[in-house]
């Protein structure tokens, strides 16, 4: 069920909010301000919508996916995750104002709220529940931050966001950071509801913050305080796992029990607020004629082991296949004639045959070759066999997926609407699947890291394999040579794999690699699409752990230390 309460994001006046972090140009005296603003609580509700609001932006979480890009799970052809790849990109880059000053905003409007929250007319309990939602949701800001900066200026509710040329802080540490942050959790973890009623779904839990806490503490390997946040997620009894995982990324499980925190997202004729998901994840046969700008990596693909849990080879499947770029292109290739394929290739039965046998998430996440894809053209729903062969590929017209400049990659299917999702595609920048943040798969498997860490292996084997049950997957320690794990590094192992195929396109793999200081791991990468074309090769550094501080913010604020190699 969709919340009724995201409507107000679309609807809400939010005249006396911030435009941008840094532009801060006065409202006409005529114009609500937040002065006469904050009186009841529709007032309070729609200036709370306005801090949720931000993470919609695609210089903020609105495309977290992306961040799978910089994580090696997914390719892609944006410039600004392209300069990053090939280490190219530097404190001049746009990109980097944009996400800084955006996520800044988030967090501006976040201490608006905390100011002037008790100028409404609500109970004093009410008050201390917005102050709560108001903490999460500026956490939430400041450890994307930290994520991708580290230590970063610390604004809270005591600075007045109007006298924009004072903001001038110097960076607080790490570790200051961190305690900000997770101060902020504990204040949210006290006063927020356990869970909210049908109108309000999506707003935050007690539960998203004791989650977001955890993760927190996962980050800064203080693991014994983590395992106690996540274990009381768990205990909770409120979360399980959706039963069938081909469906969770569409909207009839946007706001099932597996979702702790999402971006909310809803569509209507009046009403239209999603995500670019379908723009940028969806092909030339996607409703709108979309740019497939993301796509999964070859490596994320190759990953997905067999049902039983023996790891998938290409060259057990068909001989010399790694080595020949010719064994490629002859197993994928297809021969366009006109308007329709004249010649499949030799392979096409067995591909079909082995896909059926490898763990089902790849098939419910990724568009494989042959494989078939309810599109979208002339105003109608039409289904669309993706075949392989560059440029000569016709579109949905002809019964085919088209792929942007004819690439020959392999294609998501999570977040990316089927058909036009009954009539609720309405632009296809507002796509109404909601995108989680937050979801009690990854809670079970950060949980499991932690008690990895602390030493107690079967019970992070027994975390795991709640997951794989539900994927249909083979569990661990099932007797089977090629699925046993004991030790710590074999279990953190199976993590590592775990975390890949469970949460592709969600955006977490490079912030993982990054906890974990794997991220130099991907350095000298090859990106390839599934016939051995040549795209590119990835250059990581040990400077590439943290983004620069954008040149611009050093010159406005020379209190800001530089990351260290910028």
């Amino acid at each position: 069920m969709k919340s009724k309460f995201i409507y107000i994001i679309a609807a809400s006046v939010c005249g006396f909010m911030l435009t941008g972090c840094y532009d801060l140009d006065r409202a006409p005296a005529n114009q609500l301000s937040s002065l006469t603003f904050y009186k009841n609580q529709t007032h309070a509700d729609e200036a709370m919508m306005g801090v949720y609001s931000v993470m919609r932006n695609e210089n903020c979480m609105g495309v977290n996916y992306r961040f799978d890009v910089l994580g090696g799970l997914c390719d892609g052809a944006v410039q600004k995750v392209t300069t990053v790849q090939v280490g190219t990109y530097d404190a001049s880059s746009a990109f980097l104002i944009s996400y800084w000053q955006t996520t800044y905003e988030g967090i501006a409007r976040a201490n608006m709220v905390l100011q002037n929250i008790n100028n409404t007319n609500m109970t004093e309990s009410l008050k201390a529940q917005y102050r709560g939602e108001a903490r999460f949701m500026r956490g939430l800001y400041y450890f994307f931050l930290y994520k991708l900066w580290g230590g970063v200026p610390i604004y809270d509710e005591s600075f007045n966001v109007e006298n924009y040329e004072q903001m001038n802080y110097p960076r607080s540490s790490g570790e200051q950071t961190i305690d900000f942050i997770l101060a902020d959790m504990d204040s949210a973890i006290a006063v927020l509801p356990e869970a909210w009623d049908a109108a309000n779904l999506g707003r935050a839990t007690k539960y998203a913050a004791l989650a977001l806490k955890g993760k927190v503490l996962l980050y800064r390997k203080r693991y014994q305080e983590a395992s106690e946040c996540f274990q009381k997620v768990i205990d909770s009894g409120r979360y399980e796992l959706y039963p069938n995982y081909a469906d969770l990324f569409q909207p009839e499980a946007d706001n099932c029990n597996e979702m702790i925190f999402s971006i909310q997202t809803t569509s209507g004729a009046t009403s239209n607020v999603g995500l670019p998901s379908c723009l940028y994840l969806g092909t030339r046969s996607t409703w709108g004629w979309d740019w497939n700008q993301d796509y999964p990596s070859v490596e994320l693909v190759d990953s997905y082991e067999y049902k039983n849990g023996r790891p998938f080879d290409w060259d057990d499947f068909i001989p010399n296949f790694s080595e020949s770029n010719n064994v490629k292109k002859a197993t994928f290739r297809a021969t366009f004639e006109g308007n329709k394929v004249s010649k499949y290739p030799a392979a096409k039965d067995k591909l079909l045959a082995m896909y059926k046998q490898r763990d089902p998430r790849m098939s419910a996440s990724v568009i494989l070759p042959y494989t078939h894809y309810l599109g979208y053209a002339d105003n109608h729903e039409i289904d669309c066999e993706y075949a392989i062969a560059g440029s000569s590929i016709k579109g949905a017209n002809w019964g085919y997926i088209q792929v942007d400049r004819g690439l020959e990659v392999y294609l998501w299917r999570k977040f990316v609407p089927v058909g036009d999702m009954g009539g609720q595609m309405f632009d296809r920048k507002q796509t109404p699947i909601n995108f989680p943040l937050i979801r009690y798969a990854d809670v079970l498997l950060m949980q499991a890291e932690c008690l990895n860490e602390l030493g107690d292996q079967p019970d992070a084997i027994s975390l795991i394999n709640q997951v794989r049950a539900r994927a249909g997957v083979a569990l661990i320690n099932n007797g089977s040579p090629w699925t046993r794990a004991t030790t710590h590094d074999e279990v953190f192992q199976r993590i590592v794999h775990e975390r890949a195929v469970e949460l592709a396109c969600e955006g977490h793999s490079y912030f993982d690699l990054k906890r974990w200081g794997m991220l130099d791991t991907l350095n000298d990468r090859r990106v390839c699409d599934i016939t051995g074309t040549y795209r590119w090769t990835r250059k990581v550094t040990d400077r590439d752990y943290l983004w620069p501080i954008p040149s611009s913010e050093v010159e406005k604020n020379p209190n800001l230390e530089q990351n260290p190699g910028w």
